[in-house]
């Protein structure tokens, strides 16, 4: 079972990190808060398409549990990439790569606040290791960098970015025992309504791009890949070792991000690369043996 969820844990932080590319990609093709409706609208409208009959089975259960789905959406899917969308205006993309790197911190806090989930002394050695493979992917290989970063407006945004995925991630303990297809056609239903808001807003402001050719390709991208398959693949994954154990993987994100960068944008592969990789997998290898017992 464990290994099966680590193989879904990768693939959803490989589609993330394609996400990365995908952003990149988009500039001057699909603004970004029409780039967010646009992937949830377009995925709740094929996870709806096929799973009507599943979701008149599962009806009694959601109706039960709509706030809690609608939740998921706004806060798990719809918010954090509003939050991640606007820091970027603001702050760096490396202080992004690595604020993201505070996600598995504040569901490992957050846990043991709510519900003392223990963390080993080996876990946190793991997490820092994995952590500074993300830390030396964002910063070219050079870690000194980091110590001239200047903090802004963007990257308290980025907090609650974090903070978002983070609530997301541990409320998925208490998702209804419904089939996949229900679980995700609610909250990605929810994140497409949440977006228009935003929507809304980059219109007011005059950013808005429509989509032309390309940005059309990379919504359906975004809502074929990281929008449906890497949020159901995350939440089994959750499901089979837990938030905490979970969480982690995302520290794979910034170097897939680089990696499918260096394979689809002709950037240059470094050693630096291979070291981060080697990092952060060997961290998780290690969060993984020094687990407690019994955790959840």
């Amino acid at each position: 079972m464990s290994i099966r969820c680590y193989v879904y844990l990768v693939i959803t932080t490989l589609l993330w990190g394609g996400n990365t590319v995908a952003g990149k990609l988009a500039l001057g093709h699909v603004s970004p808060m029409v780039l967010s409706f646009g992937r949830w609208a377009l995925a709740a409208g094929l996870i709806i398409s096929i799973s009507v009959p599943q979701i008149r089975k599962d009806w009694p259960v959601l109706k039960a549990n709509w706030m809690l789905l609608v939740a998921y959406g706004a806060v798990g899917y719809a918010a954090f990439n509003g939050f991640l969308y606007t820091a970027l205006k603001y702050t760096s993309a490396v202080n992004g790569a690595i604020e993201q790197g505070a996600i598995p911190v504040l569901i490992f806090v957050i846990n043991f606040l709510l519900f003392r989930i223990p963390v080993s002394k080996v876990q946190i050695l793991g997490f820092l290791i994995s952590f500074i493979g993300a830390a030396l992917t964002a910063s070219h290989g050079n870690l000194m960098t980091l110590l001239t970063l200047s903090l802004n407006y963007g990257d308290l945004i980025m907090l609650f970015a974090g903070l978002s995925y983070a609530v997301y991630t541990i409320a998925l303990r208490w998702k209804p025992a419904v089939h996949w297809k229900s679980l995700m056609a609610g909250p990605a239903l929810a994140a497409a309504l949440t977006c228009l808001p935003l929507l809304y807003w980059e219109a007011g402001n005059a950013e808005m791009i429509l989509p032309d050719t390309r940005g059309w390709l990379i919504i359906l991208y975004c809502a074929v890949f990281p929008s449906l398959i890497s949020q159901i693949l995350y939440i089994k994954g959750v499901e089979g070792i837990g938030a905490n154990r979970a969480g982690l993987f995302i520290n794979l994100v910034p170097v897939f991000g680089t990696l499918l960068s260096i394979s689809l944008l002709g950037e240059t592969l470094e050693l630096f690369h291979i070291i981060a990789l080697a990092l952060v997998l060997g961290g998780i290898a290690i969060a993984e043996w020094g687990k407690p017992a019994k955790v959840n």
